[in-house]
């Protein structure tokens, strides 16, 4: 069948304003947050669960490959087409309805191709918000396909705490609708299948809807960076703000000297609030909240950090060179604007690792000699999160290194952190093309088994027969 038919079959579904076929119009959906890009035969753009369901049917009849793509913001190649310029970009963002707020019940049902912005602009209104920290701006759908974490996954985990039921487009030849919309927080009356579906890339399904828990706006918040003695501290000071901040911890952040230099460097809205611009090693930023206001019997939050603070100064062998409080909108602009520095500052390989809490500081000093002899143009820029082990290890080359030199650099590492330490590869940016060879290398053969057997399973149980292009083939 020619694309002309294909284009007039699906534009009978979605109608004009559901295509988008011209090569400019077309090269946002084409090209990714970091480096990758493809070519895409079309785009299009569903406005509702019926039209996706029809247009996944013929997709499967005619051996079309579907991208699912949310809102574009990944950055290991999972919601982009490839080369071939045969893959058709299935567009959620049209998918904005509905979005109901349900306050008794603390849920919101969500469309899939609403932005975590939007999203939480409307719910500000009732003192809520969906409490996943991000330096981007994705879509629902997206985040719940790659299980998106963020900075605050310490007080409320990744988006598979928040997600209470899911609306799904089976990858089958009738385009079959899940409805698992429920919003139940308890049902052992069957299997759970909705996790299927998150963090699973899109292999099983595209997402259509979603009814998600949501939180009550912190009214309290106190935030600050800590400077620790030196690295053997950084374990330590977790443990010790655990230990005296309890349930108001929301999130640890740790940020290195070169992070922070090219960030400061690059983008002019920051302030350094480092004595006389010095910018330290490492850095931790933490964060408390509360959920009510201050209270009169209690003190105030910023009050109990700063006790906190005095206490770990105060101890015999004090784990804490220096501690700054200042205003979290400040302290967060830095943290948000990482990303931001570095592509300014290079081309960035960059890794998405997660290692035991315990192994991230031993990790850090085995790995930086290895570098330095092996590859002393780069030049390591990392930050991450302490908290839950999770660390952006970014590498800024000042050139355009080529994909032998890649390879090479990413073997070094993750030879370390997978063989050295049992780590993974990808904490939480999910899987797309730009790791498919580290998933084929890494993952054991009977994960890789029976991950396929259950993609299997889920389309042959509603006798169809097609994988998406978009899962970007972790499963095989």
């Amino acid at each position: 069948m020619s694309d002309t038919r294909h284009l007039d079959a699906i534009s009978a579904i979605v109608g004009t304003k559901g295509l988008v076929t011209d090569a400019a119009d077309r090269r946002r959906y084409e090209v990714g947050a970091r480096y990758d890009e493809g070519r895409a035969l079309f785009v299009v753009r569903p406005g509702t669960t019926e039209e996706v369901s029809r247009i996944v049917a013929y997709a499967v009849s005619n051996g079309i490959r579907l991208v699912p793509q949310g809102g574009n913001t990944g950055v290991v190649g999972g919601s982009t087409p490839d080369q071939s310029g045969t893959q058709v970009v299935l567009s959620v963002d049209r998918l904005s309805a509905p979005l109901e707020i349900d306050l008794t019940n603390r849920t919101v049902t969500v469309g899939a191709g609403v932005r975590l912005s939007t999203l939480n602009e409307t719910l500000a209104t009732h003192g809520l918000f969906l409490p996943i920290d991000l330096g981007a701006d994705p879509m629902v759908g997206g985040m719940i396909a790659t299980n998106t974490g963020g900075a605050r996954f310490l007080r409320y985990g990744a988006m598979r705490r928040q997600v209470l039921g899911l609306e799904v487009v089976l990858p089958d030849c009738n385009g079959t609708i899940l409805d698992l919309t429920t919003g139940l927080r308890k049902d052992n009356a069957h299997i759970d299948l909705k996790h299927l579906f998150v963090g699973t890339s899109g292999a099983f399904g595209v997402i259509t809807r979603a009814v998600l828990e949501v939180q009550r706006v912190p009214r309290q918040v106190a935030t600050a960076l800590l400077v620790p003695r030196d690295d053997e501290a950084i374990p330590l000071l977790l443990t010790a703000l655990e230990e005296a901040c309890g349930e108001y911890l929301s999130a640890v952040e740790g940020i290195s000297r070169n992070a922070m230099k090219r960030t400061f460097a690059h983008v002019e809205r920051l302030r350094n609030p480092f004595a006389r611009g010095e910018i330290p090693p490492y850095a931790i930023l933490v964060e408390l909240t509360r959920n009510w206001p201050e209270r009169g019997h209690e003190a105030a939050l910023p009050a109990v950090l700063e006790t906190v603070l005095a206490e770990l100064f105060e101890q015999d062998d004090p784990l804490l060179a220096d501690a700054l409080i200042g205003r979290s909108e400040e302290l967060w602009a830095l943290r948000h604007s990482l990303p931001e520095g570095l592509k300014a500052a290079g081309h960035v390989i960059a890794f998405d690792l997660s290692l035991k809490r315990s192994d991230l500081v031993p990790f850090r000093t085995e790995i930086i000699p290895l570098l330095n002899a092996e590859f002393p143009e780069l030049e390591l820029c990392d930050f991450g999160h302490i908290a839950d082990g999770g660390m952006h290890f970014n590498l800024v080359h000042p050139g355009r290194p080529d994909a032998a030199y890649i390879d090479r650099v990413r073997d070094k590492v993750l030879d370390v952190v997978i063989r050295g330490y049992a780590g993974s590869f990808t904490g939480e940016h999910a899987l797309g093309r730009s790791n498919q060879s580290l998933y084929d290398r890494y993952t054991p053969e009977l994960v890789k088994q029976l991950s396929g057997s259950l993609q299997g399973a889920l389309t042959e149980a509603t006798m169809g027969n097609v994988r998406f292009a978009s899962a970007n083939r972790a499963p095989r």
